[in-house]
């Protein structure tokens, strides 16, 4: 397997430029799609290029902004100690036009695989590769193709199709994801068929999460924020549509939390089993990075949250045994 890893990681590197965004050492970036991308859009820039958002910092910090993305890819993150055999995959924010990597999603990574999740981190396709406000237009724009949806949907199948080998179980891959990310979250959890014809083997496994936590989502409501009183059509809450974590802050002024609000009463209405978090401050983008805000503390909620719906449990050694039987 790691020969296999090697090589895709070279097929990536081969793609991108040198000052292209990397994970970190140790970790391999594999791409999604083993040949010709669907639907793809050309790049306005260079291949993930990169940019520190020294302009905008979180907790005091500047973070990472990836841009240009055209070769999406998943970077695999292993538990460190434990494994309690549960997987996350990670959808970075950013507007459908850029992804805050770091800010969303490695440190992200950092927090799940301390307490024994493996973390994927996706690097989906931007900018317009979801629903998303132009600015020029003043309005919010739906592509033809949700091609972030379609890598979501490989993200997950892939690591369905390969559990035994990144030593998970496949009944516990769950999603994560914030603000468009968010989005994205609820639009795999709902969605009711793939959006791309199946390219390989890895493709006839499920592409439905087991679990999903949205943070800030955005583009939840009918018609972004000129009407809070429904939800986006697109989203359409079954029963088959997971247990969800919702969190948000009351003074959000890019998502308002109204968005939150309308998926929370859409899950409950299916019966769909849904916890959520409203906190009075916090406003977009906090991420995981500690401040004295209460909402920064919501990684401790969702740890909880896991061990309730009994996705993380207290003796992992169990699903080990099971797993190598």
């Amino acid at each position: 397997m790691k020969y296999i890893f090697l090589a895709l990681t070279i097929f990536v590197s081969a793609n991108v430029s040198a000052d292209a965004w990397q994970p970190s050492s140790g970790h391999a970036q594999l791409p999604l799609w083993p040949g010709a991308i669907p639907n793809p859009q050309p790049a306005a820039g260079p291949e993930d290029d990169t940019t520190l958002r020294e302009d905008a910092p979180v907790a005091g910090k500047p973070w990472l902004q990836v841009s240009n993305v055209t070769h999406p890819t998943m970077t695999i993150y292993p538990p460190k100690g434990k494994n309690t055999g549960a997987a996350v995959v990670v959808f970075p924010g950013g507007g459908y036009r850029v992804l805050a990597i770091d800010l969303e999603g490695t440190e992200v990574c950092d927090w799940l695989t301390d307490i024994g999740v493996t973390c994927v981190l996706l690097k989906y396709r931007v900018p317009g590769s979801g629903p998303h406000w132009d600015p020029v237009r003043n309005k919010r724009v739906i592509p033809k193709v949700h091609t972030a949806l379609q890598d979501a949907q490989r993200a997950v199948s892939l690591l369905r199709h390969h559990a035994a080998d990144w030593k998970i179980d496949p009944n516990k891959i769950g999603v994560l994801g914030f603000s468009a990310g968010g989005h994205l979250v609820a639009a795999i959890s709902t969605y009711t068929k793939r959006i791309y014809p199946a390219v390989d083997e890895a493709d006839r496994a499920s592409y439905r999460p087991d679990f999903a936590v949205a943070l800030y989502p955005g583009h939840m409501s009918v018609n972004y924020q000129d009407d809070l009183s429904r939800i986006n059509p697109g989203i359409v809450v079954t029963k088959q549509t997971p247990p969800t974590f919702l969190v948000h802050a009351q003074d959000d002024p890019v998502d308002p939390v109204e968005f939150s609000l309308l998926y929370y009463a859409a899950l409950r209405k299916a019966n769909v089993p849904v916890e959520m978090h409203l906190f009075a401050g916090g406003k977009h983008a906090f991420g995981l990075r500690p401040t004295g805000l209460p909402i920064t503390k919501w990684p401790q909620l969702v740890e909880t949250w896991l061990t309730t719906i009994g996705v993380v449990v207290e003796h992992p050694e169990e699903f080990h045994t099971k797993g190598s039987q």
